[in-house]
């Protein structure tokens, strides 16, 4: 069986090793073999392929980012759809896809499967808010890019006596600032899921100064506080119509000085979360999940994805995975939020 892979969307570490997982098992159990559509799924659309030897992903688990490069296409656009990409397949004689990507990746795997095209997923975001799968790869690594990050403002604040305020990603959901925040003890964590006045963020910036710290706040970049109706963005859309987020904190530390009288500063973290080489947990969560992807193949599961239930890895279908974000519960807010202030 020749087998195509691709990934799509946002780059993350573990993109190479979830490639390397699954070209090892294709070739060492089932002596398949493997190309790469080049960008996601503009190679897809284009045809436009390179072979993946075995020779070609020694080594690559540690590697952040992908080696088979990504885009933010949409396959349905710019002369797509399944007609089309059916049509590459064929040309090229490769029999089924291996999808490695978000949301936006999946839920057009699926719709692309719902036409007859042979399609697995593999689940990809920094972000951790996919359903159907307890942790995506990425999200570790991120936590702890974000964790070291806060570490380091958190020394040159207490340096200054100031308040300092980390940016971290979380468009919908605050997985990577609960987790970071968590971490690095910070003194509030502001996250999509829960509004807060900018009262009541002054009076856990105000409670950690008056014992002696330098006030530390952690907020996700789609953070609402409760008087807006909208994540904070002034960067124009992206390519599907979104919102560019970013810059919730610059917003916040001009107002908290003002109402607390501590100098504050803002630092937004921004893409280097998603820079890098994998923390080992991921490195092996990913490449478990290629190798799963393999025995998605070989059993001819189309429309399904791989995913992490507890400690095993699972199959289960596309529509368990879209249209429900996981987000951060209220207890485990609750747990956080003890330590505020």
């Amino acid at each position: 069986m020749k087998i195509g892979i691709l990934t799509s969307g946002g780059d993350c570490p573990g993109l190479n090793a979830v490639i390397r997982g699954a070209v090892l098992k294709g070739i060492a159990v089932h002596g398949h073999e493997f190309v790469g559509f080049l960008d996601g799924w503009r190679g897809v659309v284009e045809g436009d392929t390179i072979d993946i030897p075995r020779t070609m992903v020694r080594g690559i688990a540690k590697q952040g980012g992908t080696i088979l490069g990504t885009s933010r296409t949409n396959p349905f656009e710019n002369n797509g759809g399944p007609e089309v990409i059916k049509a590459n397949m064929d040309r090229l004689g490769i029999d089924a896809l291996i999808a490695i990507g978000g949301e936006g990746t999946l839920a057009a795997a699926k719709r692309l499967t719902d036409a007859g095209l042979k399609i697995v997923g593999v689940p990809k975001t920094v972000d951790n808010d996919l359903d159907a799968t307890d942790y995506t790869f990425g999200f570790d690594t991120a936590v702890e890019i974000a964790t070291e990050a806060i570490d380091r403002l958190r020394t040159t604040g207490e340096s200054h006596h100031r308040c300092m305020i980390a940016e971290v990603m979380g468009r919908h959901v605050g997985w990577i600032a609960l987790h970071a925040g968590m971490a690095s003890g910070a003194h509030a964590i502001l996250i999509p899921e829960q509004k807060a006045s900018m009262k009541q963020i002054a009076e856990w910036v105000v409670s950690a100064r008056d014992r002696g710290r330098a006030p530390l706040v952690v907020v996700a970049e789609g953070f609402v506080p409760d008087d807006q109706e909208t994540p904070h963005s002034e960067r124009g859309l992206d390519t599907f119509g979104r919102p560019r987020l970013g810059g919730i904190s610059e917003r916040l530390a001009p107002e908290l000085e003002a109402m607390t009288g501590i100098e504050t500063r803002a630092t937004v973290l921004g893409h280097i979360q998603r820079g890098g080489v994998p923390t080992a947990f991921d490195r092996v969560l990913a490449t478990r999940l290629g190798m799963a992807a393999i025995d998605s193949v070989v059993e001819e599961r189309w429309g399904t994805m791989v995913s992490l239930n507890g400690t095993d890895i699972v199959h289960v279908g596309f529509d368990a995975a879209l249209g429900n974000l996981k987000t951060v519960p209220q207890s485990r807010y609750d747990e956080a939020a003890v330590l505020f202030g």
